[in-house]
């Protein structure tokens, strides 16, 4: 006799198979992935113990060990976004009490801010306008008059296109006998990362932007300074899941079962490492650098203005100030939905005053550029107000 079930259907419905068009990702991020990497994430998952698969994480780290120029044995894809790798260097280093100094100059810096706080540090911050970048002789003013466990600074803020110079700030925090920890996700696998020559003691990125994965892995490196802090710590670190004392015996050689690892995702990272590592790092960094400056002189004929100054500019991200006048985010909406396109409008203090657009990994392409600047020169002009509404507005 067969059991008899009884099922509540309110919430039952009817879908057809999923359908999504094709898009052309030129914000902020996520990217589009390569071709390839799509192919590996559809394979056949194996095991997360697999012989096959342990062999393979040994692979993904050493390739990521690569594109962040750091002989760092911590060095990892964590289970989750950049987010999530990004809580991981704050949660296994700060103990309650610390004193984290976060160098902000935009959104992510904030985010920094927020996160240390939550782990119980005393958080003070330095801070500089959205479009610029911090020098040295600031950094070492703060770190003298603070005297923090962490100095926490971002090295390409996606919200305003800023790259901040690295050089000698690692000195400083040896100096001051304090852990530099940078975030490195619009940068990492596109622009020059120097992590041990920059005496880095922790960083984190994601999968989605320069590395040409979709997102959901967030890679994470900690160094030997890093290491002995969380070594001497009296108490457990206060987040099971990304622990990073747990997780290396996972992914180091012990190999022991800390959770089920998103082995489809990580088929994806080996293969966007991979085929990062056969390009060369030289090339992919000269790759992002002339298909920038090819987009930036592109929007300056047209009369744009660059938010960011030219030594400051980041490769990876552009922000463009929206043209008096123009409904910023109505002409991203139209090319979105009548090209397929997107591009991304500010956050923050920048917040409906930028556009950002977009060239990581395997979207950084020429193609990509000139396709972009035609519709900007043929579809901007009908956002902009007519002569006679400029008239009127200048009057009021």
């Amino acid at each position: 006799m067969s059991a008899q079930f009884s099922v509540d259907n309110t919430h039952r419905t009817q879908l057809g198979p999923i359908a999504t068009p094709d898009r052309l990702l030129l914000g902020p991020g996520p990217s589009n992935a390569h071709p390839t990497v799509l192919q590996a994430l559809a394979r056949t998952p194996i095991g997360h113990l697999d012989p096959l698969y342990v062999e393979l994480m040994g692979e993904v780290q050493e390739l990521l060990r690569y594109v962040w120029q750091t002989d760092n044995r911590l060095t990892i894809p964590m289970s989750g976004t950049g987010s999530a790798a990004m809580e991981a260097t704050l949660a296994n280093t700060i103990e309650p009490g610390d004193k984290v100094l976060v160098a902000v100059k935009g959104y992510f810096g904030l985010r920094l801010a927020d996160m240390a706080g939550r782990y119980r540090a005393e958080v003070v911050t330095i801070e500089r306008p959205w479009g610029e970048a911090f020098s040295l002789a600031e950094i070492e003013a703060a770190l003298e008059h603070h005297r923090p466990a962490v100095l926490a600074m971002v090295h390409a803020e996606t919200s305003t296109g800023i790259l901040q110079p690295m050089e000698g700030i690692g000195e400083l925090c040896r100096r001051y006998d304090c852990l530099l920890l940078l975030d490195t996700v619009t940068s990492l696998g596109a622009v020059p990362v120097r992590l041990d020559e920059w005496m880095v003691d922790l960083a984190y990125s994601c999968s989605q932007k320069g590395l040409s994965c979709p997102p959901g892995l967030g890679p994470f490196t900690m160094g030997p300074r890093a290491e002995a802090k969380l070594a001497a710590r009296p108490d457990k670190v206060p987040n099971w899941y990304l622990d990073v004392s747990l997780l290396n015996q996972y992914w180091g050689s012990d190999r022991v079962y800390h959770h089920t690892a998103p082995v489809n995702m990580n088929f994806g990272m080996r293969e966007a490492l991979r085929l990062l590592a056969d390009e060369g790092l030289e090339s992919v960094w000269q790759r992002h650098r002339s298909n920038a400056e090819r987009l930036w002189a592109g929007l300056e004929r047209l009369g744009l203005t660059l938010h960011a100054p030219d030594h400051l500019r980041l490769p990876t991200l552009t922000t463009v100030r929206i043209p008096e006048g123009v409904d910023g985010k109505a002409f991203s909406l139209h090319l979105l939905n009548t090209f397929g396109i997107e591009v991304g409008g500010g956050l923050g203090a920048l917040a409906g005053k930028v556009w950002r657009i977009g060239l990581m990994g395997y979207n950084s392409r020429a193609e990509n550029v000139d396709r972009l600047l035609n519709l900007f020169e043929s579809e901007l002009p009908a956002f902009r107000p007519s002569a006679s509404q400029a008239a009127v507005a200048a009057s009021v």
